[in-house]
């Protein structure tokens, strides 16, 4: 398939991507499977409740994430990924897999000027 540039959606992909937690909540729910907020919350200790409920709401209305709410006192509240998040998965393995490469790059060229 030929990519036109001026046609190109990374733009696009991003903006649903970018973020310091959205990468980090989807691994999680990719990885783990269903979580209530407060687990979510346990295993991400540095990002606030705030920020938390901000990107589930984005990834939610994405439909990425599925968030389910059941009645009961005190309510109950689930978020997993949705089938079309799935899809999401070997992207996010790539963009893993090349942060990693990026960063040996990047410490390699370092301790070659450091020589």
């Amino acid at each position: 398939m030929e990519k036109v540039p001026e046609l190109c959606r990374v733009e696009d992909a991003l903006g649903i991507l970018v973020g310091k937690w959205k990468p980090i909540i989807l691994l999680h729910l990719l990885q783990e499977g269903t979580k209530r907020f407060n687990e979510l919350k346990r295993s991400m200790p540095e990002i606030t409740q705030k920020m938390l409920t901000k990107q589930l709401r984005e990834l939610e209305e994405e439909d990425i994430i599925e968030r389910v709410v059941y009645p009961q006192v005190p309510p109950k509240v689930e978020y997993s990924i949705t089938e079309y998040g799935k899809s999401l998965e070997p992207i996010l393995e790539a963009m893993h897999e090349w942060g990693t490469k990026h960063t040996m790059h990047k410490r390699e060229k370092l301790n070659q000027k450091s020589m």
